[in-house]
C-alpha cells in the first residue's frame, strides 16, 4: 500500500515556480479577464486607457506649467509631464491592482486551488497592455515635438534601457502591492489609506518637477524613492536631460529588488492562512 503524507509547507522561501509555469494557461485566462472586465460595459471601452493619462497631462500642464510655472528644464511642459506619467501610471496600476488580490479573490481562493501568485502576475501583464497604449500615445507626441517644434530634445543612445525601466516599474508595483495585499488581510484600513498614500508618493516622485529643483542636501531623500530613478532615467533617455546620478540609479535598483523579493516572501507566507483570518 502506498501512503501519502500531506503536510503544510511552512518555509517562507519555498515558492514553487515550476507549478506556476505549469499553470501558464490559467495565467493568460486571468490576463484576458483583467483586460476586458475593466471597461466591459463602458461606451468608450479601451479608449479610456488613452483619455485618462492624456487628461492628467493636460491638467498638469495647466496647473504646474502655466499657473505655478515650475521649471521643466527647457522642455515643453506637456511632453515633460507625459514622460513621467506614462511610467507612473503603469506602476500605480500594478500596485493598486495587486494590493487587493487576497481580499477581492477570497471567495475563489477558498474554493479552488491554484498558485495564488498567478493573480498578481496576471495584473502585471494586463496592465502592461494599458502601458503600451499610453506609451504609443507618448511616442506620437514625442515625434511631433522632435520634428515639428524647436523643443530642446536630444534622445540618448541609452534608449535600449527602456524595457528594463518597464520591468523595474513592474517590480516596484508588484513588490509594494504584495506587501499591501498581505497587510490588508489583517489591517483593512489600508484599503482606505491607499489612494492617499499613492498620491503622496506621486508628488514625492519627480513627475511635475525635475530633480534639479531639489536642494542638493535633500537629494538623498529623493534617491530613496525607487521611482525617482526610473522617471529621471526615462527623461534622460528621451530628452538627454535630467539629474541622473549613479547613486540615484543604484539605490533605485536595489530598493526595487528589495521590495520585490520581500513582497514575494511575505505574500507567500500570508496566502496560506489568510482565509482563516478573513
Amino acid at each position: 500500500m502506498i501512503r501519502t503524507r500531506i503536510r503544510p509547507n511552512t518555509s517562507w522561501f519555498s515558492i514553487d515556480w515550476k507549478e506556476i509555469i505549469e499553470y501558464k494557461d490559467l495565467l493568460w485566462l486571468l490576463v484576458q479577464r483583467d483586460f476586458t472586465a475593466i471597461y466591459k460595459q463602458s461606451i468608450l471601452g479601451p479608449i479610456w486607457f488613452v483619455l485618462q493619462p492624456l487628461a492628467t497631462t493636460v491638467v498638469f500642464t495647466v496647473i504646474f506649467g502655466s499657473i505655478a510655472k515650475i521649471s521643466t528644464e527647457s522642455l515643453p511642459p506637456f511632453i515633460f509631464y507625459m514622460s513621467g506619467t506614462v511610467l507612473w501610471n503603469y506602476f500605480q496600476g500594478v500596485m493598486n491592482g495587486v494590493s487587493g488580490v487576497l481580499i477581492v479573490n477570497a471567495g475563489i481562493f477558498s474554493k479552488v486551488y491554484f498558485p495564488r501568485l498567478l493573480v498578481p502576475f496576471s495584473l502585471v501583464v494586463s496592465n502592461l497592455g494599458q502601458f503600451i497604449l499610453n506609451f504609443l500615445m507618448f511616442v506620437g507626441f514625442y515625434l511631433y515635438y522632435y520634428y515639428f517644434t524647436p523643443a530642446n530634445i536630444h534622445p540618448s543612445f541609452w534608449i535600449g534601457l527602456l524595457p528594463l525601466l518597464v520591468i523595474q516599474c513592474a517590480a516596484i508595483g508588484l513588490g509594494v502591492g504584495l506587501w499591501l495585499s498581505a497587510l490588508t488581510v489583517k489591517y483593512r484600513d489600508l484599503r482606505f489609506a491607499l489612494p492617499f498614500f499613492s498620491q503622496l508618493w506621486m508628488y514625492a516622485t519627480p513627475i511635475v518637477y525635475p530633480v534639479s529643483l531639489v536642494p542638493e542636501q535633500w537629494r538623498w531623500i529623493v534617491a530613496l524613492n525607487p521611482m525617482a530613478g526610473v522617471v529621471e532615467l526615462n527623461r534622460f533617455i528621451f530628452f538627454g536631460l535630467g539629474s541622473v546620478s549613479q547613486d540615484i540609479l543604484m539605490v533605485s535598483f536595489f530598493a526595487s529588488l528589495l521590495l520585490l523579493v520581500s513582497g514575494l516572501l511575505i505574500f507567500n507566507r500570508v496566502q496560506r492562512t489568510f482565509v482563516d483570518t478573513i
